[in-house]
Parts: structure tokens; sequence; C-alpha cells
């Protein structure tokens, strides 16, 4: 049977790429309109869980994705507290998703949106996330479960959108208890009323339309669903189209802003996002807009994903940017020698995590 193609996921994907394209028009780095592994990053980073200096700043646009999410699912009585759901497993799989993201310098999300900018960079990272998809689809084929989660008192499923709240009255009110860049990607940014305003639309967006590119890619591998991917195509082209416009498109590996050409552990990292994705059930914006409905086991994975860009940070784990000095000499950046052991020992921990949810407790259940 011929699956219907939903025309509100694409119109979803339009509307998110056109945001990505406004906000770094309005300040945001450079093919970085969106990215939730970099303003979570920015975030550990205001809330002196590291000191990269370079990358500190309270982004409004995750505030606006939750509260978005928040706001809608209890509009459409959608909201529901639930957990409960293997929180300790999703906590770790968050922090190496963000080791993984931040080794190749993005999520998903933004992957997609560099991709859109001519990175070929991220075209390398695009094949590294659809081999850890593929492998965590094997898995799911074999019956691997992180067990399922319980209706929860209310209280649970407020606590990210409570955070979330609570950051942004500190933000608003008393904003010097942050830490703030005063040079590099985090003092880049669009205003924050305009980030705040946009998020809160793309979160709801997103709530409604359920879109995920590891939920799109899996489904489409699975069931021969691509429904959700076609939000992802609609982005990619919305921000394509966008940056041709404005003149901004570079096709090309070297060059590209806030990038790397470390083209083995740009994939490898990408490995960890999408293998570790798979077992989450969700990328990481959908983590975030999953949080924002109540869902206390997205709210850890989120958590894990803030400790893990600390982590990144200070143990010098993080891709490095390729940049040129002002005497014309060029740094290629990459991943230091830390990190790629970060990343190796973060596949060797998937695949612990997939063997045992899948074929021990498979011989359990027996």
């Amino acid at each position: 049977m011929k699956k219907r193609i939903n025309p509100w996921i694409i119109v979803t994907g339009v509307l998110v790429g056109a945001a990505a394209v406004a906000l770094t028009a309005m300040g945001n780095p450079k093919n970085m309109g969106f990215c939730i592994a970099c303003f979570l990053r920015d975030i550990a980073g205001a809330t002196k869980l590291h000191s990269a200096a370079v990358v500190q700043y309270v982004r409004p646009e995750i505030i606006g994705l939750i509260l978005g999410a928040f706001l809608t699912a209890v509009a459409t009585k959608e909201f529901r507290s639930k957990a409960g759901s293997s929180p300790a497993t999703r906590f770790l799989l968050g922090a190496i998703v963000m080791i993984g993201a931040l080794a190749f310098l993005g999520c998903p999300l933004r992957m997609v949106i560099r991709m859109g900018g001519g990175d070929l960079n991220a075209f390398v990272g695009f094949a590294g996330f659809v081999l850890g998809i593929v492998i965590g689809i094997v898995f799911l084929k074999n019956g691997f479960t992180l067990k399922r989660n319980y209706d929860s008192s209310v209280g649970e499923g407020f606590v990210m959108p409570g955070l979330a709240l609570l950051l942004l009255v500190l933000l608003l009110a008393v904003p010097t208890i942050f830490a703030f860049s005063e040079k590099g990607p985090g003092s880049m940014h669009a205003p924050l009323i305009a980030s705040l305003l946009i998020s809160l639309v793309v979160g709801a967006l997103a709530q409604r339309s359920r879109i995920c590119m590891v939920g799109g890619m899996r489904d489409g591998i699975m069931f021969k669903d691509f429904n959700l991917l076609l939000g992802f195509a609609a982005i990619f082209v919305t921000v394509l189209i966008g940056n041709l416009i404005l003149g901004s498109f570079k096709l090309s590996f070297a060059g590209q802003p806030i990038a790397h050409s470390d083209h083995l552990f740009n994939l490898l990292g990408m490995v960890l996002v999408g293998w570790g994705s798979v077992l989450l059930g969700g990328c990481p914006l959908r983590q975030l807009i999953l949080a924002g409905e109540g869902n206390g086991d997205s709210a850890v994975t989120v958590l894990g994903m803030v400790v893990g860009a600390a982590i990144s940070h200070n143990f010098g784990l993080a891709g490095a940017a390729s940049s040129v000095a002002e005497d014309g000499t060029v740094n290629p950046g990459g991943v230091s020698p830390a990190g790629r052991i970060a990343i190796c020992i973060g596949l060797v921990i998937l695949l612990c995590i997939s063997l045992v949810n899948t074929f021990v407790k498979k011989k359990e259940a027996k």
C-alpha cells in the first residue's frame, strides 16, 4: 500500500529552513541558524559547566524550542508526563551523541543546514550518520529495547519546561550570573527576542509534525515510509535557495564556517550520532521537543547531552574548526587525539549497550 504524503511535514521543513536562514542573517554563526548540539554546548558554557571562552551564550533558541513544544502540547491536550525507560542508559547515550556531534561540529539539523550552504564536509558527516542509523536498525530488527515508559506524576513532565522558563527569567533579570563569549561562535547571535519568537514557532511546528531526521531514515529503511524525511529535504532545499539568494553558498571542503576536514572522524563522529539517536528513538531536536511534551526520559537525555558538551570541552574532545591566522597561516582544525580516542570508546559503549539490550534481554525473556 502506497504511503500518503503528509504536506504538513513539508510545510514545517520549509518554515524551519527559512527560520535557520533568517537567524543566520540576523547574527547567528554562518551555517548555524539552528544547531541543537552547538546551542546546548553554548548554554553549558554560559552556566560555567565548561570554560571554553569562545562558546558561552544562553541560546534563546533552545528555550523557545522547549517552550513552543510545551505550549502546543498543552493546547492540543498532548502533554503527558511519562518516564521510566532506562533513564541511566539514556543519560549516557545523550552524552555520547553529544560527543560525536561536537567532534563533527554539529547535530543532524546543522548537518543539513551546512549541506545547504555547500559544505562538503557535511556530506561526509551525512554518510557516517546514515551508517550509524543502519547499524542501529540492525539491532532494532533483532529486538533492541530500552523498555517502555510509564505515566508519572505531573511534576515530572514539567521539569524541562520549568528549567527552560527559569533559564529565560534569569537571562532577562540577572544576565550577569552567566558567562558570555566576547569572541568566537558564542559571541555571534541574533537578537534575543527574535531568536526566542522564531524558536517558539519552530518548537510548535516540530511538536505538531513530529519531524525527526533519525526517525525519518529509520521509517524509510524499515517501513518504506519517507514522510518524516521529506521535512529535512524541505529544510535542505529552503536553506540552499536562501544561501543562493544571499550569495553565501560556497561548494567546497575548505574555508567553511565552523567546520573542519578531518574526514574520518567527521564520519565516525556522526556514526555515533546516528547510532545513538536510533537507540534513543529520536535525534537531538526530537529529544528537546519530547522533553517539552512532558517526556521525562527525553529530559534525562537532554541533560546527558549538556553534560556531554561539558565533558567535550573540559577534556578537549570537541572538534576544532579550521581557521586562517592574520599572517595567512592555515590551521586545518580537526579532532584531537583525545577526541579520537573518545569517539572510539563511544563506539565500543554503543556496541555494548546495543548487545546487552538486544540479545541479553531477549535471552532473559525466554
